[in-house]
């Protein structure tokens, strides 16, 4: 998933009015962000295979340690860990990590069966979703566009930023989201991992439109 993920930053802010919509989407797409790395450093794999699945011409055969369950687990302890120790707000550290595993779940639905176990374990699990591309198309633009209204009826602009920097963020979300359908394979994966990198633009983003909305 792309805007599925940021769809359960958009949603959680129901739920945490005080954290910043820029941490949500960083802990709902922290598996992401941290994979692009380990590709670059050579820590985990991928290779462009067309075809592999209907949806994207990706095959995740090597990361266990960003996309495992396990893992998964203790990344979601990990920064919602951090984040207690930092705010000592139980219930918000809680929220933070349930996001962070939340990613975890929606690749569930979405990947074939290779999202390892453990490391070193070679069970894998997926729904694969992603061999329907009408299905993904429809089950991820629903969770987006839901998660937006509820953005939008949770929290409220304070000035013109924070109304059209939103407009804007969700737009610029769509047409990544599109491009990433409609533009031809990428030439290897190491452009697909510094094209990951640049993800980090939407929190900063959101951490920017946070600062000119108030909650409702």
């Amino acid at each position: 998933m792309f805007i599925g993920h940021f769809a359960v930053g958009f949603g959680a802010k129901k739920a945490a009015p005080q954290i910043s919509l820029g941490t949500l989407f960083f802990a709902s797409q922290f598996l992401d962000l941290i994979w692009p790395l380990f590709l670059i450093l050579g820590i985990e794999h991928a290779k462009i295979d067309p075809g592999n699945t209907a949806f994207t011409p990706f095959d995740f055969f090597d990361y266990p340690i960003s996309h495992s369950l396990l893992t998964s687990i203790g990344w979601s302890v990990l920064i919602g860990g951090i984040f207690f120790y930092f705010k000592n707000n139980l219930r918000n550290s809680i929220i933070i990590g349930c996001a962070v595993f939340s990613h975890w779940i929606l690749d569930f639905i979405t990947h074939k069966p290779d999202l390892p176990v453990a490391p070193g374990i070679r069970t894998v699990l997926g729904l694969g979703l992603w061999n329907s591309v009408t299905g993904t198309i429809v089950v991820e633009g629903a969770l987006f566009f839901g998660a937006v209204f509820i953005y939008t009826k949770t929290t409220r602009s304070t000035d013109r930023v924070g109304n059209y920097a939103l407009w804007g963020l969700i737009a610029l979300l769509l047409i990544s989201y599109i491009a990433n359908i409609m533009l031809p394979t990428p030439p290897n994966m190491t452009a697909v991992a510094y094209a990951g990198l640049a993800q980090w633009i939407f929190i900063a983003w959101a951490y920017w439109i946070d600062r000119h909305r108030l909650n409702q």
